[in-house]
């Protein structure tokens, strides 16, 4: 299968995930916590995961199954080889529960442990984003560049890694360090919608203190194909296996602009 095909079955699976969130009904009666501070899911995160390792198993078989919930979160040794797919059924879990907008469908597929291709569909605003490694990025088809503008006329977004509160001391140090050297600071609550933004060129740079695979493989990769640099917060490559920091930042932001300085 070529990457067109590939990329256009993730596209239509992904699609249909957001119309299983679209159409939900009694989201909160149909809510559960999890281990951790606000940790939310909902039966639709659970339907919207099992739809999808159904209809891309069987676009790929060959490929292993990275995702979110019922107990497929754990990046293995067999994943660094072959085709693995890294999946958030909804992204935003909390503003799904709330019906703060938007929660989004994210779709990785690694190869030999590095992301290969990658959507990113936000099903209130219908805006699909994808991307190929070494292809390019593109927003319902269209082919997206990251922002040249440097960091003081651009927006930050940042996340809060709400679900480990010994983090909010040192995330918002660097909302602090960040403020004053950018117009101002925004979050919505999806970490992968975020860092489309960023990909998309509306934001200059996004940055949270942890962050789970599946929750910036597919937009990490879209960000990249935009034109973004991606580190984790001390400026090191991310290794793509699980749990990192993550800083991202358009091709308009210096250098010397692009590291936290606290």
């Amino acid at each position: 299968m070529n990457t067109a095909t590939l990329l256009a079955g993730i596209e239509d699976a992904a699609r249909q995930a957001g119309r299983i969130m679209l159409e939900a009904a009694d989201i909160r009666a149909n809510t559960m916590e999890k281990e951790g501070h606000a940790n939310f899911v909902t039966v639709y995160d659970k339907r919207v995961q099992a739809y999808l390792f159904e209809t891309l198993g069987a676009l790929l078989p060959e490929a292993r199954f990275i995702g979110e919930e019922d107990g497929a979160d754990a990046f293995t040794e067999a994943d660094r080889h072959g085709y693995a797919f890294c999946i958030d059924p909804i992204d935003g879990t909390t503003n799904f529960v709330t019906g703060f907008r938007p929660s989004v469908t994210s779709v990785a597929l690694l190869c030999r442990g590095k992301p290969y291709l990658a959507v990113v569909y936000n099903p209130y605003s219908d805006t699909m984003l994808t991307a190929a490694q070494g292809e390019g990025a593109w927003c319902n088809g269209k082919p997206i560049r990251s922002s040249d503008e440097p960091l003081r006329r651009s927006l930050v977004m940042f996340g809060t890694a709400p679900y480990l509160p010994e983090l909010s001391a040192r995330t918002f140090a660097l909302c602090a360090d960040y403020l004053p050297r950018c117009i101002d600071l925004r979050r919505t609550g999806t970490a992968a919608w975020d860092l489309c933004n960023v990909a998309m060129g509306t934001v200059g740079l996004f940055f949270e203190m942890q962050l789970q695979l599946w929750d910036y493989a597919a937009a990490g990769l879209i960000a990249m194909e935009a034109g973004c640099r991606i580190t984790d917060l001390a400026g090191n490559a991310l290794t793509w296996d699980g749990p990192s920091s993550v800083l991202c930042a358009s091709q308009g932001v210096s250098k010397e602009d692009y590291l936290p300085r606290v």
